[in-house]
């Protein structure tokens, strides 16, 4: 007899049972050589690997702060001949944590780098921080922190309405909601999303401006990738949230031609995309 298929109830249980974490984040650069120097010289990031697809005329690297397998790194993607992009006003910066904020501002300065805010500790509070911005002008956040698995820590997006996308995030990929900032001087409500605490691994953090629904999106930054150990399932957990909260899947499970990594696309209900990885492909990817 024919399996039946799992309740919508039973499905809405999956990601949170499921083995999750944020694999990589993917965005588009002028000049690969140039950010990978930035990168590494700058901010300490290791060059993990590279790869060029001539065919499809693009070349992509993968970096961070240790191996594909436990970190969260970031997949820069160069397409032949096209040396800028629109970063749009949605997306809003990644962050590192380092020990020393100050001395890395002051690297960065020796090398060039473009510092957008003085280090110095948060408004109304006491974390120290500075943003910076690199060559193709993403904004990278400097947060001072004790020694951390994972310095890669954050990507910020901004969205339309905070509650909706906590929904969506919590349904859809099984995150939690680890804190959530309301800055009525400032306008603006923070939630961070993730799958463990903020300290040890990266988080989403999604930001609602007073008033603010919509954002462009620009042609800079793709998506976040996130593994899981079936993109079917997740697939169709993803179909159930999106009929409830909004959001579209723009890839239906399944292989990729020629890796035969199995993935699935989707954006959220503000049009961010996410990307859900097989782990068991993902890691034979790496080998």
């Amino acid at each position: 007899m024919a399996e039946a298929a799992p309740s919508n109830a039973e499905l809405l249980e999956w990601p949170k049972k499921d083995k999750r974490r944020l694999l990589h984040a993917v965005y588009r650069v002028g000049d690969l050589e140039r950010t990978i120097k930035f990168y590494t010289e700058c901010f300490g990031m290791k060059l993990l690997r590279k790869r060029d697809i001539p065919e499809e005329k693009y070349s992509n690297a993968f970096l961070g702060f240790g191996p594909e397998e436990s970190h969260f790194v970031v997949e820069l993607t160069y397409n032949y001949g096209v040396s800028s992009y629109d970063i749009g006003t949605g997306f809003g910066h990644f962050a590192i944590a380092t020990q020393d904020v100050y001395k890395m501002v002051e690297d960065i300065k020796a090398k060039g780098g473009t510092v957008t805010r003085e280090p110095g500790p948060v408004k109304g509070g006491s974390t120290v921080i500075a943003f910076v911005k690199d060559p193709d002008g993403y904004i990278f956040e400097l947060i001072q922190r004790g020694p951390t698995p994972e310095p890669l820590c954050q990507v910020m997006l901004r969205v339309g309405d905070l509650e909706r996308s906590i929904k969506f995030y919590e349904k859809a990929l099984g995150m939690k909601l680890l804190r959530k900032i309301d800055n009525p001087g400032y306008k603006y409500t923070l939630a961070m999303m993730g799958y463990a605490d903020e300290y040890e691994t990266t988080v989403l953090e999604l930001t609602y401006n007073y008033g603010v629904t919509e954002y462009t999106k620009g042609n800079a930054y793709a998506q976040v990738a996130i593994s899981t150990d079936d993109v079917y399932k997740s697939g169709e957990v993803v179909k159930l949230v999106t009929k409830e909260l909004g959001g579209k899947i723009t890839r239906q499970p399944g292989p990729i031609p020629g890796i035969n990594t199995k993935i699935t696309a989707f954006l959220d209900p503000d049009g961010w995309k996410t990307v859900l990885v097989d782990n068991e492909d993902f890691l034979k990817e790496l080998q």
